[in-house]
């Protein structure tokens, strides 16, 4: 679908849109579904209480006639007779009723998991706007709509057809039989009736769902501009973030270079490599990379060594091993023990420091 800047939706949707879609309500469902959910579920209901109504019926009518036979005893009676009408109507009103809404709740909930949220609720003056009116009239969910109603009725008069045309025999003896046996067959034919129909339209919203949710996901979809602004606003602006790792380079840099002076040895490849050395026996079992550079970063960490009486040995094969295998404010590995043994019992002795190896 194209954008008024000339975009197309082609991207999926991100999680950030979806959750925003599911708090503003646009949600996916079909209301085929929930009509089919609901039709099958309250006759069901009604073929079950059918004699519980029957007998609720024909015992108010009972007592309504005996009361008007009784003739002045209708006006004592009346508070009682208007109670007692109100309860049966409930009597046989309320398990259809109950079945209804407890069906449409689970029909609505299970395809939305239950989302709940009333900003649906909220008027919108853009709902006004007659144009955006008459382009929905002609818009590709009316015709999926008028195609769904137009087989459903189809589905509906064939179904018929086929039920008189099975059943007209025995309709035209329903004239000679009792009053019950007559309701009862002609409410078994409903009933079968229903039950087609409810198959046949169970067909129509299993393929409304998956158009309902190819129309949500499409409507979903972003352009690749949106999709950019999305994650400026999610993961922050890529030159923002630039320069914040920059300043933190520069902040790591700039506490490295305090720990130089501390150091034992710095051993360097010319100018390419530096790696500034500690050793603590009480501390360490071995020594540990104070700083380590490259290039420009090496030739600082030697100058700033020299300038504080650091130890600075030529050791190319080393100090290249080093650079590569060690981490900061960490030991060396044991592979380099012996070499770094040796330059630091050769500083130690020249600064008359050998009671460190004692």
């Amino acid at each position: 679908m194209a954008e008024s800047n000339g975009q197309e939706k082609t991207e999926k949707p991100t999680g950030k849109r979806r959750r925003e879609a599911r708090q503003e309500g646009n949600l996916f469902q079909s209301k085929d579904a929930v009509t089919v959910v609901m039709l099958f579920g309250v006759f069901w209901m009604l073929r079950l209480t059918i004699p519980m109504i029957y007998r609720t019926v024909r015992d108010c009518m009972l007592r309504y006639f005996t009361a008007v036979g009784n003739g002045s005893a209708v006006l004592d009676q009346s508070p009682n007779i208007y109670v007692y009408m109100v309860a049966s109507v409930l009597k046989c009103a309320l398990p259809v009723l109950a079945m209804s809404i407890v069906l449409g709740i689970l029909s609505h909930g299970i395809q939305t998991r239950f989302n709940i949220t009333f900003k649906p609720l909220r008027p919108k003056f853009s709902k006004l706007n007659p144009i955006s009116g008459i382009k929905k009239l002609f818009g590709l969910k009316k015709l999926v709509d008028l195609a769904k109603n137009l087989i459903k009725i189809a589905l509906l008069l064939a179904l018929l057809y086929n039920l008189l045309k099975r059943d007209l025999t025995e309709i035209a003896r329903m004239f000679d039989m009792q009053v019950f046996n007559s309701a009862a067959y002609m409410m078994q034919m409903v009933f079968d009736l229903v039950m087609r129909v409810c198959l046949a339209f169970a067909v129509v919203a299993f393929f409304d769902y998956l158009y309902q949710r190819w129309d949500y996901e499409n409507n979903l979809k972003m352009t690749k501009q949106e999709v950019k602004e999305e994650f400026k606003n999610t993961e922050g602006n890529p030159e923002i973030k630039g320069r914040i790792r920059s300043v933190q380079r520069q902040m790591a840099m700039s506490r490295m270079m305090q720990k130089v002076p501390q150091a034992d040895v710095i051993i360097r490849n010319p100018t390419h490599f530096a790696v500034a050395l500690k050793y603590n026996p009480e501390e360490n079992n071995a020594p540990v990379v104070l700083a380590k550079g490259q290039d420009l970063v090496a030739l600082r960490i030697v100058h700033i060594g020299e300038e504080h009486g650091v130890y600075v040995i030529e050791n190319r094969p080393l100090a290249r091993a080093l650079f590569a295998s060690c981490d900061l404010d960490r030991e060396i590995p044991p592979e380099f023990y012996g070499a770094v043994a040796e330059i630091l019992v050769y500083i130690y002795k020249a600064s008359h420091r050998d009671d460190m190896f004692e």
